[in-house]
């Protein structure tokens, strides 16, 4: 069995929910202030903050303080990771259907052959 990777499985439970998905959507259009971050969300920032620390626990941000203001960044490579493990198990898959449309495809020729 394939051994799990502890960042891979932190940032996947990272991005298990929408607001954090949402957070890391937007930060891949640029750095941004935490206070930019929380405005779309209907939360209070205490929870919004939790969200965040979440997201930095589990690799996929890294936040900074500039003065008073924290601003958080993605870290591209973190999700490169997930990714990385996701087009695997796609490409795994579409072998697996592929072999299984050969298959199919082989029985129905046999088939036809043989009630011809």
């Amino acid at each position: 069995m394939e051994s799990y990777c502890m960042p891979l499985d932190d940032a996947f439970h990272a991005l298990s929910d929408p607001t954090r998905r949402a957070v890391v959507n937007r930060l891949i259009a640029g750095p941004a202030p935490v206070k930019e971050l929380a405005e779309p969300f209907d939360m209070g920032l205490p929870a919004f903050l939790k969200h965040l620390r979440v997201l930095e626990s589990s690799g996929l941000i890294a936040t900074e303080k500039s003065g008073r203001v924290r601003i958080c960044r993605v870290r591209i490579e973190a999700l490169e990771q997930a990714e990385s493990w996701l087009s695997e198990q796609r490409r795994l898959w579409q072998a697996r259907t592929d072999r299984l449309v050969d298959y199919v495809e082989t029985r129905m020729t046999r088939d036809d052959e043989n009630d011809g």
